[in-house]
């Protein structure tokens, strides 16, 4: 039986955690959530990811200690921050699973936002029991990505920066870049068609998932794109960050085969 852990979501407007049952993906009790705080400098956001960690270790369902996984809206790289369009400058660079590992006094493990809700889709919701590759797509400020071959990450594909007709994609098909422009349903569905042909022919995954608010609207857009591929809107919605971070956290777990106390 695998013990509940803790999930955090940072996010540019608001950090959000919950206890996640690993057996079924669902968050035990209601999140916590906080507003990101600004400036998103390193210690102020550590302080408000140790407020939502000591909130949610009162639960019963928890091991003392257990690790923690975390979301960054940026690449994750062997826990260094490489990008932070979102957050404050002062994370370039910085090692964020050190950083929470020291703040918290327990070991954590950060991945990327979009990477984390690639990982509860597949595990958890519309990629459930797909073999092969699936594609997360997610439509919001930019465009995330998350590729996952046979249950596996393959970490930080940031493939909302592909160029198309000479722009970056996430510049015309975002779910901001739509509202921006004022486009119809149909124009940017035009736009989507574009974007997720360029996908198909590149990558050629076996399920596209489409996560992001805009998601909820998928009726207003999916049915438009003619694809190969089997294009599902996200299921976890709001939860995914935090089910994907918790979830990472116990993979890597079970990877390296230590104890929660010494991950």
């Amino acid at each position: 039986m695998t013990t509940p852990l803790i999930g955090i979501d940072i996010g540019g407007t608001g950090i959000k955690g919950g206890v996640v049952d690993l057996a079924s993906g669902a968050l035990l009790g209601k999140p916590l959530c906080v507003a990101t705080p600004r400036p998103a400098t390193t210690g102020p956001v550590a302080e408000a990811v140790a407020l939502i960690a000591d909130k949610l270790s009162a639960s019963s369902e928890l091991a003392a200690n257990s690790p923690i996984g975390v979301t960054f809206p940026g690449i994750i790289k062997q826990g260094i921050v490489l990008s932070a369009a979102n957050m404050d400058k002062s994370w370039l660079n910085q090692n964020i699973s050190a950083l929470l590992t020291n703040r918290l006094g327990r070991a954590v493990e950060v991945v990327n936002d979009a990477d984390a809700a690639g990982l509860a889709e597949t595990h958890y919701g519309a990629g459930a029991g797909v073999s092969g590759s699936v594609l997360m797509i997610t439509l919001g400020t930019g465009i995330g990505s998350a590729f996952v071959v046979d249950g596996q990450l393959v970490p930080n594909s940031e493939l909302g920066h592909l160029e198309i007709d000479g722009f970056k994609a996430e510049a015309r098909a975002s779910a901001v870049a739509r509202e921006r422009h004022g486009l119809s349903w149909d124009k940017y569905s035009s736009l989507l068609q574009r974007y997720f042909l360029h996908l198909e022919h590149l990558l050629s995954p076996e399920l596209f998932i489409v996560g992001g608010g805009i998601s909820q609207r998928a009726r207003d857009y999916l049915p438009k794109l003619q694809l190969r591929t089997p294009i599902v809107p996200a299921l976890l919605l709001n939860d995914a960050g935090i089910v994907g971070a918790a979830f990472n956290v116990n993979q890597q777990k079970g990877r390296t085969g230590v104890s929660d106390h010494h991950l």
